[in-house]
């Protein structure tokens, strides 16, 4: 039924979770698992004298959430492949899903961006909105 899985991570417990039930997902399945987990544009900042340092410490940032990621997954019997983009959250993952072509996506119902999330709408809110394959929000 899935072949290829998305999960985004954001460093929530919410991401936690839902990287959890991917897990299991791709396990019973068999699919191939994305962890995907996006940094904030830096683009606005380019020519700045700190800009190379910010967008240094930015995508640091990110992987950190992705080997949290890699090592609350553990040993796995399936493909894992991560992805670290620049942008908004959503928008990396719809970009995302579109192009592996996924069967899944998989993401919290709340992320890091609590404040954010109701002033400009969840990043869950808009996956499910405007994904063309599934999504699967986890609370």
């Amino acid at each position: 039924m899935f072949k290829q899985i998305l999960v985004g991570i954001d460093g929530s417990e919410h991401s936690y979770r839902a990287l959890e039930y991917a897990r299991n997902l791709a396990e019973h399945y068999g699919a191939a698992l994305c962890l995907l987990s996006a940094y904030r544009r830096t683009s606005d900042l380019l020519g700045y004298d700190d800009y190379e340092k910010l967008l240094s410490r930015r995508k640091a940032a990110g992987q950190l959430i992705l080997d949290e990621a890699r090592k609350r997954l553990g040993e796995t019997g399936f493909t894992v492949e991560e992805e670290l983009l620049e942008g908004p959250p959503a928008d990396a993952i719809l970009k995302a899903a579109r192009i592996r072509e996924v069967d899944l996506i998989v993401v919290g119902s709340r992320g890091r961006g609590a404040l954010e999330g109701m002033v400009l709408g969840s990043v869950s809110s808009k996956v499910t909105q405007l994904a063309t394959c599934p999504v699967m929000v986890i609370h």
